[in-house]
């Protein structure tokens, strides 16, 4: 359970939380377990944001732009689960200035704003539904380009961390460890010796040299952990705001699913809270990871 105090609003000078959330599958959206209790936890021990800004894993495009519709709409990007799944809907409002506000606060760079085409896909909603379960605090979402270096997503990130100070929550949605060819449904709640070593290293760099997680690309289980960098690059959000912040992140869950998926979230200014409890993270037994899209 959390033990820390809900806050109802936040000072103009503080700078808001940050996170880096390890969603796993869609299925998360749904379920009651360890994971998804910390993240709702979070969501109450944090101030109330003015909006979030996510980053998810499946925005993943050859540009860099931010949603700006006013009423985005949710997006289930994925196949092979629960109808139920199909029916849940995340109605939070968007925030059309938002957009024009990070376009500023990143400059030089340039970022375009998508006034209809998106939306919020599950590696939003299916933590946020969690965190603020009402959907009434504007969601704003960032695309990853595909185009980019390492270097370019922590410089970004690092220039994102100036709108904390506005009252804005900044998650990165994706997973350290993503292997969904390595899937092996007996470890509902374990990890391949790869992937517990590379999650593991990539936790010390998180919390040791944050502005240099682009090193893990050399590490020697970065190609079984990262065979594509979408779910990863998230992560580099976080980092370059604890560089930019001079803050050290904090684990908020730790843990993983089928062998392959790191269940790691990591919190950046936030109160510590806890959530108690088991169950399983990973998708369903029934779908496949050739029917998934997680």
């Amino acid at each position: 359970m959390d033990t820390a105090s809900p806050v109802t609003a936040s000072p103009a000078t503080a700078r808001m939380p940050a996170a880096f959330v390890g969603h796993g599958s869609p299925t998360n959206a749904l379920e009651d377990n360890r994971y998804t209790r910390a993240w709702a936890a979070l969501g109450r021990a944090i101030p109330r944001p003015r909006a979030v800004l996510c980053v998810s894993a499946h925005w993943y495009i050859g540009a860099t732009a931010v949603t700006g519709m006013a009423r985005p709409r949710t997006i289930h990007d994925f196949y092979g689960f629960e109808r139920a799944l199909y029916e849940v809907q995340y109605p939070a409002p968007g925030l059309p200035e938002l957009a024009e506000e990070i376009a500023e606060a990143v400059q030089p760079t340039w970022i375009g704003t998508d006034p209809d085409s998106w939306g919020l896909d599950h590696g939003t909603w299916s933590v946020l539904r969690h965190m603020f379960p009402d959907a009434s605090v504007p969601v704003v979402q960032l695309s990853i380009n595909v185009h980019r270096d390492a270097d370019y997503h922590l410089e970004l990130g690092a220039k994102l961390d100036r709108l904390r100070r506005r009252g804005v929550f900044v998650i990165g949605s994706g997973n350290v460890v993503h292997n969904l060819g390595a899937v092996d449904f007996s470890q509902p709640d374990a990890a391949y010796p790869w992937a517990q070593r590379f999650d593991d290293r990539a936790e010390a760099q998180v919390r040791e040299a944050p502005a240099e997680l682009a090193r893990l690309a050399s590490d020697p289980d970065y190609r079984n952990a990262v065979p594509t960098p979408d779910h990863f690059i998230p992560l580099l959000y976080l980092g370059g705001m604890a560089s930019a912040a001079r803050e050290i992140p904090a684990v908020l869950t730790k843990g993983y699913a089928y062998g392959s998926l790191s269940m790691t979230a990591y919190t950046l200014g936030a109160p510590t809270v806890a959530a108690t409890g088991d169950g399983e993270s990973g998708p369903p037994p029934d779908a496949p990871p050739s029917e998934t899209n997680i």
